[in-house]
């Protein structure tokens, strides 16, 4: 088990055994409080030392939407966040992180779609190839599923 998710589960086991949630979030808003998704994508822009727009051009996302989500005037749903996740070539477990970030559901390796996404990541492949995938085993491209999450 990693240390991120030794620190969630003891996180749980004391939301469940706290008496008053409000104190409990004032003594733990330090971890709680989670940095919003246009600043870690900016971020990652600056540690992978990427301009936006070529994210945004790999991710396939049309480009005044894509500078929408850098700059925080949008929300991106899980679709447009897996988007940028290979925008920026990130592999499964940078994909996690960047879905939690925007507060969004996991991948799951049970649900097929997610199985496809996850092979994907771990084999850095282009968008293009990924829609490919989906649409040969009659799975919602990305960009038509009903936001999962």
């Amino acid at each position: 088990m990693s240390e991120k998710e030794i620190e969630t589960c003891n996180l749980i086991k004391d939301i469940v055994k706290t008496a008053n949630i409000g104190k409990f979030i004032k003594r733990n808003s330090i971890i709680l409080d989670t940095i919003s998704f246009h600043t870690y994508i900016n971020a990652k822009c600056t540690e992978r030392n990427i301009l936006p727009a070529r994210v945004i051009e790999k991710s396939g996302i049309e480009r005044t939407f894509g500078y929408q989500l850098f700059n925080g005037r949008r929300k991106p749903s899980r679709d447009k966040v897996i988007q940028i996740a290979l925008g920026f070539g990130m592999d499964y477990t940078e994909t996690q992180d960047l879905l939690q970030a925007a507060r969004k559901c996991a991948l799951y390796p049970i649900i097929k779609r997610d199985a496809v996404l996850i092979h994907a990541l771990a084999h850095n492949l282009p968008l293009v190839d990924v829609q490919a995938t989906l649409s040969e085993l009659s799975l919602p491209l990305i960009g038509e599923e009903a936001d999962h999450g």
